[in-house]
């Protein structure tokens, strides 16, 4: 059975060959995804086959991944390993496009077209002829501009607004979204037909959790990044590498970018340690895998899939519902189902009626977790008091936010253990 990066002796070898890693980033690399990616897994692999053969031809590309895995580097790569890298690249954000400019600032306008058109514009659409439109998040294009945007492919020309005469255009296209477009367009979200135009090549940006052995390398990169030019050299022990690479980076490589700086500017030190690490990554990747049994029953399996959007959240309710495709009264109905039932445990007879939630501030270290109440008359300090004091266990700072699903943390009790009102995970072991 192949080890990954979570056992001791993987931990090991990632670490045995750092000073190789250092060497292979100080070189030209020769991947075609050298545009800031990189990787050495087979699921990197398949990217880079991918973009190696789109990057010879004009055909429309689709790239699909979540947040954070580098889709504007895949764009870029594809780009500036074709014919067309000595033309221009314009990335265009769909999300960032302020909705009564839009169709201005994409297919531009005539002077007079408006009020305050003193002159006449390029559109972003037009800026890209005869280079690369790189349309980020196109899923939340609006549907008017959606159809718009399909007739400028099919007919290879844009009317400013304005206009009169059409431009003649011969952009190559590229898209992305971390939006599942296939669902978007059943539910009548997205114009089937641009979508096909659009997905003539498709490129699947795999999860940071997909490709774990990645981590290690991703590290020493950005270890040399933040530390170039100081003339230091930091390194994470073996226990906080281990860590790195057991969490599963929701956020994904932005997420690990932002643990690594993060470390760098808290310690001094030239090794960093697993108390340099961000909270989430200390609790979450120290708490044992447990194997899913064969058979889960449906409710189960239900009540994780919303644990784990919340999570993936952030503890955002309405994203989460949307990431789950279901309504936002329906998780709203869930949490409430799932905060009025009893804990579950091999003896549910036994479990006693929760108590009212209460307001709690919890130890950052996830080895202490130590809570402390702050219900008003309650026995436990004021939030300032706690605050000053830190954790009476550890000396920790504290967190009045739930290390799971990042909701301000109300407790409440069942058989005695503490549990988060929001996500109903216990808070202690």
């Amino acid at each position: 059975m192949r080890k990954t990066f979570g056992e001791p002796a993987a931990v090991d070898r990632a670490i045995g060959r750092e000073q190789q890693n250092r060497a292979l980033l100080a070189q030209p690399p020769n991947q075609p995804g050298s545009s800031g990616l990189l990787g050495e897994s087979r699921a990197m692999q398949a990217v880079y086959k991918v973009i190696e053969k789109a990057s010879q031809h004009s055909y429309a590309v689709l790239i699909l991944g979540e947040s954070g895995t580098g889709k504007e580097l895949v764009a870029r790569a594809i780009h500036s390993s074709g014919p067309r890298r000595n033309r221009p690249f314009v990335p265009v954000d769909c999300t960032s496009l302020v909705a009564t400019l839009v169709e201005s600032e994409l297919f531009g306008y005539v002077e007079g077209a408006f009020t305050g058109a003193v002159r006449a514009k390029r559109g972003l659409v037009e800026t890209a002829n005869q280079g690369t439109l790189f349309l980020d998040e196109i899923g939340d294009l609006p549907p008017d501009l959606q159809a718009k945007l399909l007739r400028v492919l099919q007919e290879r020309e844009v009317r400013p607004v304005g206009g009169t005469k059409p431009i003649p255009i011969t952009p190559r296209v590229i898209a992305a979204t971390n939006r599942d477009l296939e669902t978007a367009v059943s539910s009548g979200k997205f114009r089937q037909d641009l979508y096909f135009r659009l997905n003539v090549v498709e490129v699947r940006l795999p999860p940071l959790r997909e490709r774990k052995d990645d981590v290690p390398l991703l590290i020493v990169h950005l270890l040399d990044k933040f530390c170039e030019g100081r003339g230091e050299v930091r390194t994470f022990s073996r226990e906080a590498l281990r860590l790195l690479t057991n969490y599963d980076w929701p956020g994904n490589v932005r997420e690990l970018e932002n643990a690594v700086a993060r470390a760098l500017a808290l310690s001094s030190n030239a090794v960093l340690g697993v108390e340099d690490l961000p909270p989430c990554v200390q609790y979450m990747a120290s708490q044992p895998r447990r194997e899913s049994p064969e058979h889960v029953p449906l409710d189960e399996l239900k009540r994780h899939a919303i644990f784990r959007a919340l999570r993936d959240t952030g503890g955002d309710r309405l994203a989460a519902a949307r990431l789950l495709g279901i309504g936002k009264t329906t998780i709203y109905r869930k949490l409430k189902d799932y905060a009025r039932a009893p804990a579950r445990g091999p003896d549910q007879r036994t479990q006693e009626k929760s108590p009212r939630a209460r307001y709690f501030l919890i130890c950052v270290n996830p080895r202490c977790r130590f809570l402390t109440d702050l219900r008003p008359g309650g026995a436990g300090p004021s939030r300032a008091e706690a605050g000053l004091n830190g954790c009476p266990e550890c000396g920790h700072e504290w967190s009045c936010h739930c290390p799971f699903c990042g909701q301000q943390l109300k407790v409440i009790w069942r058989n005695e253990s503490p549990y988060c009102s929001h996500c109903i995970r216990a808070l202690q072991v």
